[in-house]
């Protein structure tokens, strides 16, 4: 079985391009974006990639989790792809550290207008927990749990290669691997479920808030995650590899692409209908410049893109099964919500809509060291985690 993942050289230059591509737009928005609002494009641009793409890698270590916690064996024989994408998650930690780091405490205030709450009762009020001190501690504590938790689990996984194990063997196992998903699965909803969206991206709206945001965020970018992992599954079908794989298992990543789409679709309903019903001026104010004003366009763009399309492609069955299909939706859907981090944070920087050039080329780079780094991951290990207790039932598995 062709189970050594080798990074072919066509896929290693393509990394390279789109960091190329990334880095150089870096370089020239240090350069170009100067005037009333360059630099705050130049640092909203930078938030949004990089939190964006950690948290749909970050996607790949709960898939891990959740599915190991409900004692799913169908997706053993693509487990190493989600462990692959998800070791990205402390690169992506270090990069958004660094970029919060100068938000906080580089005079940035243009974006995140609660470091100098004088005069404002609201941002007064809210001082408490959105400070430099609170906000900076708790990011440092949430990025260190995350990147260590994810390398804790793949060092698992890629010990079981080495041991033969009897049936109580396999049962501790089973048991160590369930307690540590259950710790990252409760240190993922305390924080992504929680208060890092409000603190990273909903605070730069300050004067607004939303009980579901942090649901919302969770959603775009767990449907992205998915999304990822369906593109690289994909992928190495097309290379010869996983050949344990099957239609099935593309069959059920397809449906939970099609899923969690209705889900970011009930979750942006509601937010936006309650807000809208109460017709309130301090919750109404969010969706001002993104219904009625500049940002319109893409506000309608991002529900057709990240909705219809998913709901009328994926929908039949038929769809869920086709390799090119799935592989078009899930470029699609990442592109989507993407636009969707986009109109959440633009409209409350940058005030104007303009077109991306800066934040799409550095998007660009951080799609291209994904790639690399992923890439570099599956290399280092069998495609296949050979001695795992469920990976005869995801041999076998069927629909």
């Amino acid at each position: 079985m062709k189970d050594q993942f080798v990074v072919p050289a066509r896929l290693k230059t393509t990394s390279f391009v789109l960091l190329g591509i990334g880095l150089l737009t870096l370089l020239i928005g240090i350069f170009a974006l100067n005037g009333e609002h360059g630099p705050t494009r130049f640092w909203a641009g930078l938030l949004q990639n990089s939190t964006f793409f950690l948290m749909v890698a970050l996607a790949s270590t709960f898939f891990i989790c959740v599915t190991t916690l409900a004692h799913g064996g169908w997706q053993m024989a693509f487990r190493r792809v989600p462990e692959a994408i998800s070791m990205t998650v402390p690169v992506l930690s270090v990069i958004v550290l660094v970029v919060l780091g100068f938000l906080i405490f580089g005079n940035k205030g243009h974006i995140y207008h609660w470091l100098h709450p004088e005069g404002d009762r609201i941002l007064e009020f809210k001082s408490p927990f959105l400070n430099a001190g609170f906000v900076s501690t708790m990011t440092v504590i949430t990025l260190a749990l995350w990147s260590i938790l994810t390398i804790k689990l793949r060092r698992m996984s890629l010990a079981e290669d080495t041991m033969l194990l009897d049936q109580d063997g396999r049962k501790a196992l089973i048991w160590k691997g369930t307690v540590w998903c259950g710790l990252f699965a409760v240190v993922y909803a305390l924080s992504m479920g929680s208060t890092t969206p409000w603190i990273w991206l909903m605070s730069i709206d300050a004067h607004w808030f939303s009980t579901m945001y942090s649901w919302y965020t969770f959603a775009s970018t767990w449907v992205s995650g998915l999304s990822l992992i369906a593109l690289f599954v994909v992928y190495l079908k097309s290379k010869g590899y996983l050949e344990m794989v099957n239609e099935e298992h593309l069959h059920d990543l397809g449906k939970f692409m099609f899923a969690f789409s209705v889900f970011w679709t009930y979750l942006w309903f509601s937010q936006y209908m309650l807000i809208w019903y109460a017709n309130m001026p301090e919750e109404t104010v969010y969706f001002q410049p993104r219904v009625w004003g500049e940002f319109r366009p893409v506000f309608f763009l991002n529900l057709v893109i990240n909705f219809l399309c998913p709901l009328l492609i994926l929908m039949k069955r038929s769809s869920k099964r086709n390799y090119t299909l799935v592989a078009f939706m899930g470029g699609l859907i990442i592109f989507g919500h993407w636009l969707d981090f986009f109109q959440m944070v633009m409209p409350a920087t940058v005030k104007h809509l303009h077109f991306p050039w800066f934040e799409l080329g550095i998007g660009l780079g951080f799609v291209g060291l994904i790639i690399y780094l992923t890439a570099q991951q599956l290399a280092k290990a069998p495609l296949t985690p050979k001695n795992h207790p469920y990976l005869k039932e995801s041999i076998v598995h069927h629909t």
